[in-house]
């Protein structure tokens, strides 16, 4: 941890917090009601604009060339006959590719990048599937079939391939920091708790390679409109960071590129800056006209990375009596080559989640010739959570102690790890909650007691858990008009979560107007900048800045007051923003917005203001949790796993749209069932080349896969994030794979410690146990 962030932190715990959002005792706002997405018949009549849908005058069609090899140099490569194609314009590659610096990373918030691996500047290749050459042609069926000519031919001088994930696990090393916080941490001596515990469990859990898999493929369109001045159309959930990346890459002042996002069709953390899109640029640049890049559904695969694949071992130690003495979380993920280590975070939930007299976390990693690895919803978390509550369910079982009232009894007082308060913590209610919901009481405890037919039936359940984060700078503008209306704008992002929706009722409620008289846009770095959607970060982020803009707006609106109008010597802490304008606290006197914008004979006014710094974070452990609970039947013939019911009840603070948060807690809950049952990259292990680059093999679950989902939550504001909420979008995800598997063992006996599982893991454990 750096010295900077150690004195930041100890400034925030000293500074004394917030006053409390006076909009939160208030129950007559816009937020939490289930409103629909208000870009919703946009989308079900074709007019939401998709990058895919923009077309520009002189536009051109790029396809790309990847290799096929996992390491080692480019010897030959033969582009005459692919220039003599029709409709080929040009063909790049890293003999004649613009100079182009290595992008800088997503972790440091001035880039957009999981890599600094520098794109088709030299000979070398790190990874099967690099974009080696990129055709521009006047069609895309040209550009393809151009790019089928092209032969690569290959030197093996270099480094040898790495590219067995489990056979290469010995050459892993210590993580250098896991998303910013440190990779170790030891409290007590957790080897000798163990040794003098009456129970204990020790096992490894292997999840493999996930990939991102949204409906829409990546896709960026490219235009130069003088040597250094780019707009960009793209796919990304990182408008403003893809803009910053750009500027970086290519050399020119951030203010000269533009980026473009108004729809993006789906990205679970996976459309940030990828080679693509400067291939693209690039390419543009070289040509001297738009070009458009769209990767194919097996190039998504080759191109981008996913979730990296781990090896996990926890220990846990118990005494009779209950309570951990010791708790143990290590383990191995992957990293590209080049990619600076991205090392998923799979510890975090050991770190937050129980009271233990011992902890130990740790993290290595595996540097492998395969993708940056990326991030996938809830990175790290997910998985973990997989490997943390099979265990925590199995040392219950071994206690003889319900796995609820087990995980109740280990509530912490403070965070394990960091000895940090809990800003919000209601775990115990949520599991009872969900217990009651569920009809847990009614769940035979032991193992293969229920059958119906061929099916074997149990239920099982897991907690869930996934930080609050608010990421810092970003901002927001508001422009207020003459007839009463308001613009609030910000390069933020909607991906089908429902942003605009939510973001429009926070900024109604914070003016004090109808939510027919707010406009809220986005999708353009050229408004106020934004954060990168990510890390369930956005909603709190953009209410911040808005919430920071209103106060700016306030002062302006103030100063344009009539000198003898019942506004005047007012200060800001003695007005407020409501009824459709500024007026005194406590029901005095005021002004409505047309009125006062009149008397200034002003046709409209913009404030602008940034989010301020997230202290709260440094001060507090702040957290959203959760309880999992499903049915599922184990088919003694097939081997086949049938989830047939959920409930999900999660404390994530205040609901700002009971529609949208349901949305997104059913969506993260959907993807948990194929992490635990059908998704699995399959990797060539001689050659590191992924064998399943499609959705008719990478298999991501249907309609017939998913049961009914009930979700609930408890709906406690926490008082130290903006307008009381937590994120909502990753922590579905989290809990699912363990709860089935847990289910999975209460049905048929068998515990499975492996993902995905398929039959070809659950029968040979059927036969086993007999």
């Amino acid at each position: 941890m750096s010295l900077v962030r150690r004195a930041v932190e100890l400034a925030a715990r000293l500074l004394p917090d917030r006053d409390p959002d006076p909009l939160l005792g208030r129950t007559d706002l816009v937020q939490g009601r289930a409103l629909t997405r208000l870009d919703g018949p946009l989308k079900v009549t074709g007019q939401a604009p998709f990058t895919q849908d923009v077309t520009v005058p002189g536009l051109t069609h790029a396809a790309m060339v990847c290799a096929t090899r996992p390491a080692g140099r480019i010897a030959t490569i033969e582009v005459a006959e692919a220039e003599a194609a029709p409709g080929v314009l040009l063909v790049m590659t890293h003999r004649n590719a613009p100079p182009m610096k290595a992008p800088p990373l997503l972790i440091t918030l001035k880039g957009a990048s999981f890599t600094r691996a520098p794109v088709m500047q030299d000979d070398r290749i790190r990874w099967n599937g690099e974009p080696v050459a990129v055709v521009v042609a006047e069609t895309a069926e040209q550009a393809r079939h151009a790019a089928g000519l092209i032969q690569v031919g290959y030197a093996g001088n270099g480094p040898a391939p790495v590219v067995d994930f489990a056979a290469e696990l010995g050459r892993a090393r210590r993580a250098a920091n896991v998303q910013g916080e440190r990779t170790r941490i030891a409290k007590g001596d957790v080897g000798r708790a163990r040794a003098a515990a009456e129970h204990v469990v020790d096992h490894l859990y292997r999840t493999p390679m996930h990939y991102n898999a949204a409906i829409e493929p990546h896709v960026t369109v490219a235009r130069w409109d003088d040597a250094d001045r780019l707009t960009v159309w793209d796919a990304t959930q990182a408008v403003t960071h893809t803009q910053l990346t750009l500027a970086e890459v290519f050399g020119v002042p951030a203010g000269n590129v533009r980026v473009i996002a108004k729809f993006v069709g789906g990205a679970f953390g996976s459309k940030m800056i990828w080679s693509h899109q400067l291939l693209c640029a690039g390419a543009a640049r070289l040509l001297g006209r738009p070009v458009r890049a769209v990767l194919t559904r097996e190039e998504v695969f080759r191109v981008t990375g996913g979730r990296t694949p781990s090896e996990q071992r926890v220990t846990l130690a118990a005494n009779t009596a209950g309570g951990l003495a010791a708790l143990s979380h290590e383990g191995t993920t992957a990293i590209g080559i080049d990619d600076n280590g991205f090392a998923e975070q799979f510890t975090f939930p050991a770190r937050n989640l129980y009271a233990s007299d011992t902890l130990l976390v740790d993290q290595h990693v595996l540097e492998l010739h395969m993708p940056a690895n990326a991030s996938m919803r809830a990175p790290g978390d997910s998985i973990g959570s997989f490997a943390l509550e099979c265990a925590i369910d199995e040392l219950a079982e071994r206690l003889g102690v319900d796995p609820v009232e087990f995980r109740t009894r280990l509530e912490p007082d403070r965070n394990p790890a960091t000895g940090r308060p809990f800003s919000a913590r209601h775990l115990p209610e949520a599991l009872a909650h969900g217990a009651d919901r569920f009809g847990w009481d009614r769940r035979d405890p032991v193992p293969r007691s229920t059958r119906r037919g061929e099916w074997w039936v149990g239920h099982g359940m897991a907690v869930c858990n996934y930080p609050y984060v608010r990421m810092p700078n970003g901002k927001a503008a508001i422009t207020l008009r003459a007839d009463g209306r308001a613009v609030v704008r910000t390069a933020a992002h909607e991906m089908g979560m429902g942003t605009a929706t939510v973001q429009a009722q926070h900024a109604a409620d914070r003016l004090g107007l109808p939510i027919g008289a707010v406009t809220f846009e986005y999708g353009d770095s050229a408004m106020p900048a934004g954060i990168p959607a990510g890390g369930s970060a956005q909603t709190a982020s953009i209410i911040a800045a808005v919430t920071a803009a209103a106060g700016r707006l306030v002062k302006t609106l103030l100063d344009l007051a009539p000198g003898g109008s019942v506004l005047a010597g007012a200060r800001p802490r003695d007005v407020e923003l409501r009824d459709g304008g500024l007026y005194r606290r406590d029901g005095g006197p005021g002004l409505p917005y047309p009125a006062l914008l009149h008397a200034a004979g002003r046709d409209e006014v913009t404030a602008e203001g940034t989010e301020s710094l997230p202290l709260e974070m440094m001060k507090y452990s702040m957290q959203s949790f959760g309880a999992q609970f499903c049915q599922v039947r184990v088919s003694e013939v097939t081997g086949e796993i049938r989830v047939d019911r959920w409930l999900g009840v999660f404390d994530t603070g205040r609901v700002l749209n009971p529609t949208t948060a349901a949305g997104q807690f059913r969506g993260g809950i959907v993807m948990g069932l194929g992490q635990a049952l059908t998704e699995e990259v399959a990797v060539d292990g001689r050659n590191g080349r992924i064998m399943n680059p499609s959705l008719a093999h990478y298999h991501v679950p249907v309609h017939a896969d998913v049961p009914p989902i009930d979700v609930d939550w408890l709906g406690h504001p926490d008082p130290l994030a903006p307008m009381g909420g937590h994120g909502v979008g990753e922590i579905g995800i989290t809990g699912v794979a363990a709860a089935i598997a847990n289910a999975v063992h209460n049905a048929a006996g068998i515990r499975l410690r492996s993902l995905p599982m398929t039959p070809a893991r659950v029968l040979p454990a059927l036969i086993e146990a007999g």
